[in-house]
């Protein structure tokens, strides 16, 4: 059963480490030092990360929250508020990957349904917001991607793969199971967002066609 997996419970401290410091220098000399609380939503970014590459699982403690709001100089409750509004940031720790499927009806009218069911059936999971016994995988259900001409969409952590079904659901789960992360973009014969087999329209005029 996927609820055989208990997740760690909230850690009682958090430090940056040195990758971390390197990227919080880069984002604070973007911002006066009376605006430096504007940065709030890059450092939860860059506390999610840390907590993915140091423990295989990418969330924000409570405790990191604190460590942030000490940082930017405001209140905990305003990093908890901004945590907690926005989806992208995990308040819970999840799987070493996060398959994220669209449901929205874009994706939902080319087949969701499939690649939940395949999320499914490769992982153990039977609902949102679960995550496999062996802790590799949650699945989340999430609003539009933004990627609509693509749909299906499965995003795994920060990666989109795109023009999904069951099938090469299956396969993408199969090459993480293993340690391989497939290259991301649409698994089918497109070049990002053009229409299968290539452009249909602006294309170059032929001589003939200038004649």
């Amino acid at each position: 059963m996927s609820t055989a997996w208990t997740p760690a419970a909230q850690p009682d401290s958090f430090v940056f480490d040195a990758a971390s410091e390197e990227e919080i220098a880069g984002v604070l000399c973007k911002y006066p030092e009376e605006r430096k609380a504007s940065a709030v939503m890059p450092l939860l970014y860059i506390v999610q990360r840390q907590m993915g590459r140091v423990t295989g699982s990418a969330w924000v403690p409570v405790v990191a929250m604190d460590v942030v709001a000490q940082r930017l100089g405001m209140a905990s409750m305003r990093v908890y508020e901004v945590a907690s509004f926005y989806t992208m940031f995990n308040t819970r720790p999840i799987g070493r990957y996060h398959l994220q499927v669209c449901t929205t009806t874009p994706c939902w009218l080319r087949g969701s349904d499939d690649v939940v069911a395949a999320c499914q059936k490769a992982t153990g999971i039977q609902h949102f917001g679960e995550t496999s016994a062996d802790g590799l995988f949650t699945m989340t259900e999430v609003e539009c991607l933004g990627a609509c001409a693509n749909a299906p969409i499965l995003q795994v952590d920060d990666d989109f793969y795109e023009d999904m079904d069951a099938e090469r659901t299956a396969a993408v789960i199969a090459e993480l199971r293993a340690g391989r992360r497939p290259e991301p973009g649409p698994a089918i014969n497109r070049s990002v967002s053009a229409p299968v087999g290539g452009r249909k329209t602006l294309l170059p005029s032929s001589t003939a066609d200038q004649k």
